[in-house]
């Protein structure tokens, strides 16, 4: 009785997600990041990538949830002595809301949990305000973002997808 009663609200789930495709009030899509290191993190690691899935659910007029889950990594540098840092790396999902200031330029803020693999352990406490444009399904943004741990981790990213 339980499997069915998990069957029909995940078939439920899926029709409304697809209801929702259909009004084109909802998107999802594969990206790819770049992450520029600040501070601290500038003198022991290398430029970051990653990528991910994104989605976009549209609410009232303007104002709409985003939410993506992705890989992103930090390759370490050498230091004066020629050791080389670790590399950090994560599985970040955040949550957030966009607004939509004209057709189609937006910001948004998102935030979440960045969980690390790897050497590391933990997990930290993601903030990312953000600016982009989307033109068709063509998503281009730029952000400053934070991981929250026992230090800070910041860094300038570019992130291009697409929505379907």
């Amino acid at each position: 009785m339980k499997n069915k009663f998990s069957a029909l609200i995940a078939l439920l789930l899926i029709c409304s997600l697809a209801s929702h495709a259909q009004l084109k009030r909802f998107s999802l899509g594969p990206y790819v990041e770049a992450g520029f290191p600040v501070g601290d993190l500038s003198k022991t690691h290398n430029t970051g990538y990653g990528v991910g899935l994104g989605a976009d659910i549209k609410l009232i007029k303007g104002f709409g949830v985003t939410g993506s889950v992705g890989y992103m990594r930090f390759g370490g540098q050498k230091d004066a002595q020629n050791n080389k840092y670790p590399a950090v790396s994560a599985v970040p999902v955040r949550l957030g809301i966009k607004y939509q200031l004209v057709s189609i330029l937006y910001v948004k803020l998102e935030s979440g949990a960045s969980t690390y693999t790897g050497d590391d352990s933990g997990a930290a406490f993601i903030l990312a305000p953000g600016i982009g444009i989307r033109v068709l399904g063509l998503d281009v943004a730029a952000k400053y973002e934070t991981w929250i741990k026992s230090g800070n981790i910041g860094f300038f990213g570019l992130k291009a997808g697409f929505n379907f």
